[in-house]
């Protein structure tokens, strides 16, 4: 969506940090053990440094991280990681100016890659490049993309595009595939040997490219893929998102939404807010339906969700 045509809600609508906290503490005293903060895009939140301070000091959170557009990143990566932030993901879908302004309808290539150095130069412990798979759109990106990571040590995933977008123009066919970015990533680097991951609920599949020298970590470098559309993982999903007004969502495609921010405001108790958020779980679908009959797009599109 155009920046021109977002409408911000006003900031009584939003929770609260101290509402935040609040729910993630409960939710990390009933077993959820990491927290990302996403968006639509979080940096613009102010003090959110703050907010990750009140985070890094709940007992029992195991893995604090963040997804961002990148484009206020510069002014704020110090900040984010002096306040304890250690891992973030940055969405970077070309190196090339005219295709940015295509893909995200603005310009600012450039405050993405200066946001990228920031936070190479704070230090966080992992930084990850996503990277919209879009037919017509990203073929001639991928190999540039993952040329510009390696040498600064980061690992670039390709997400392949789901049914999210705010203009609802998604189509099957211009889902450019995992295994079609695989075939590219092969014929260029050669060899890729999978990486176990360390969650099975991981929704990205890494590989190590193994005819590329090790690097400064020392291991081999690294590509990600996600395949939401042609090899679904939500059997093994375990995420709830907290929207900034408050509602609970148990997928990122559900058409009903949990509304914890009335409770929160009207004086509910520990148990009661816990409750909503199981019946939110409970009520998890067995898949998003992608492609099937019946698949409806929800409401929501993705800058209105987060990653």
């Amino acid at each position: 969506m155009p920046a021109d045509d977002v409408t911000f809600l006003p900031r009584e609508s939003l929770l609260t940090f101290e509402e935040i906290v609040r729910v993630t503490r409960l939710l990390v005293g009933v077993g959820i053990r990491d927290v990302r903060l996403t968006g639509g895009e979080p940096l613009v939140r102010r003090e959110l440094d703050r907010l990750v301070a009140m985070l890094v000091e709940i007992d029992g959170i195991e893995d604090l991280a963040l997804t961002t557009n990148g484009m206020l990143l510069s002014e704020q990566a110090q900040s984010l990681r002096r306040a304890g932030l250690k891992r973030i993901n940055i969405s970077l879908d070309t190196l090339n100016e005219e295709a940015f302004r295509k893909i995200t309808r603005r310009e600012g290539l450039d405050r993405v890659l200066g946001g990228i150095d920031a936070a190479i130069d704070a230090g966080f412990d992992s930084i990850r490049l996503n990277a919209l798979a879009i037919r017509d759109l990203t073929e001639p990106e991928v190999i540039p993309l993952v040329e510009f990571a390696i040498p600064r040590g980061l690992t670039m995933r390709f997400i392949e595009y789901m049914p999210l977008d705010a203009e609802r123009r998604w189509r099957a066919d211009r889902v450019l595939s995992g295994d079609e970015i695989m075939a590219r990533l092969e014929g260029h680097f050669g060899g890729l040997r999978p990486v176990a991951p360390p969650h099975l609920s991981q929704p990205a599949r890494d590989y190590e490219l193994v005819d590329r020298p090790i690097g400064r970590d020392g291991r081999l470098p690294r590509v990600g893929l996600i395949r939401p559309v042609t090899e679904p993982f939500c059997g093994a999903c375990d995420r709830i998102r907290l929207t900034a007004e408050g509602t609970i969502r148990n997928c990122l495609f559900s058409h009903q939404e949990w509304d914890l921010r009335g409770l929160l405001r009207g004086g509910a108790g520990d148990d009661e807010i816990v409750s909503a958020v199981a019946s939110a779980v409970f009520a998890k679908g067995p898949g998003h339906l992608i492609s099937q009959i019946g698949f409806t797009q929800p409401e929501r599109p993705m800058f209105r969700i987060g990653g």
